[in-house]
C-alpha cells in the first residue's frame, strides 16, 4: 500500500492533497503542530475513504519535535505500523506579520519553519523512503518576481541561511515579513534543486520536486526582463549558493554525521 507523509496535511494546501491522496486509496499520515485538527482531517478521510490515516506530532519551528517525530515515524515504520513511505510533501508553513520573532532555537520564525525544520525533516527521514520515492516542496510563487504575488509581496533577498536564521538581532534591521516570506520560498526552490543534484550523484532513484520553481533562463525568455527578474533567475539555480544554503543548513540544524543520508554527503 502506498503511504504519503504531508507535513501540514490538516489544513489548506495540505488538506486538499490529502483529500485527493486518499481518493486514490493513498495511506497518509498527517503531520502538524494541532492534535485536535489533524484528528477532525483523520476522521474525515478514513470514513470518506476508508484508507488508513496515520498522524504525527510535528512542530517545525523546533528542531527537537522536528527529531522526536523524525523517530517516532522510524520506529512506526520498524514495527510494521506504517507501509514503507513513498513520499513526504513539505507543505507546512506561513507568513508571519508583525515585529519579527524566532523559534526556540533562536531562529527567525519564518525561515525557522519554512525551511530549516524541513530540511532536517527531509535529512532523517530519507533512508526511510522507498527506493523510486518522492520529496515534494510546496514553494510558492511569491519568490518570483515575475509574478503578481512576488510583486505584491516583496522581492526574496540573497538567500543565505545564517543571515537569515538571524535577521534583526543585535540591532540589525530586520527584513519585512514580506520578504522573509518571499525569501524562504526562495530557499525551499533552492532545496529541492540541490537535494536533487545530490541524489543524482549518488546515483539514487529517488526524486526531489518543488511547486512553482520560477522561469528556466535556458529558454531565453529572461533576456529582455527586468534586472531584478533577471537576478532572481541566475540565483534559484545558482550551484554554488545552493551548496552554501544547504551546507549552511546543516550547522543551523546541527545535524551530526550519524543523521546524515551517506547519499547526501
Amino acid at each position: 500500500m502506498t503511504t504519503i507523509l504531508i507535513t501540514g496535511g490538516h489544513s489548506g494546501i495540505g488538506l486538499a492533497a490529502a483529500r485527493t491522496l486518499a481518493a486514490q486509496n493513498i495511506d497518509v499520515v498527517l503531520a502538524g503542530r494541532s492534535l485536535e485538527r489533524m484528528r477532525q482531517a483523520a476522521e474525515e478521510l478514513r470514513a470518506t475513504h476508508g484508507v488508513t490515516v496515520t498522524t504525527l506530532t510535528l512542530d517545525t519551528s523546533s528542531l527537537a519535535s522536528v527529531r522526536t517525530a523524525a523517530t517516532q515515524f522510524r520506529t512506526a515504520i520498524e514495527a510494521g505500523e506504517i507501509d514503507s513511505l513513498d513520499a513526504i510533501l513539505c507543505n507546512a508553513g506561513g507568513r508571519f506579520d508583525g515585529e519579527v520573532s524566532y523559534s526556540p532555537d533562536g531562529y527567525e520564525t519564518t525561515f525557522a519553519i519554512n525551511c530549516l525544520g524541513h530540511f532536517l525533516f527531509v535529512e532523517l527521514l530519507l533512508p526511510s523512503l522507498a527506493e523510486q520515492g518522492r520529496v515534494v516542496y510546496t514553494a510558492s510563487g511569491t519568490h518570483d518576481p515575475a509574478s503578481m504575488d512576488g510583486k505584491a509581496v516583496g522581492a526574496a533577498v540573497e538567500p543565505n541561511a545564517i543571515a537569515l536564521a538571524n535577521g534583526g538581532k543585535n540591532g540589525g534591521k530586520a527584513l519585512s515579513a514580506g520578504k522573509r516570506y518571499s525569501t524562504s520560498k526562495l530557499c525551499t526552490v533552492m532545496y529541492a534543486y540541490e537535494l536533487d543534484r545530490r541524489l543524482r550523484r549518488a546515483g539514487s532513484s529517488v526524486a526531489s520536486i518543488a511547486f512553482d520553481p520560477g522561469s528556466v533562463p535556458e529558454t531565453g525568455f529572461l533576456r529582455g526582463m527586468p534586472k531584478p527578474i533577471q537576478w532572481f533567475s541566475k540565483i534559484s539555480y545558482d550551484e554554488q549558493r545552493a551548496a552554501k544554503l544547504w551546507e549552511d543548513s546543516k550547522q543551523l540544524v546541527h545535524l551530526t554525521a550519524e543523521e546524515e543520508p551517506a547519499q547526501l554527503r
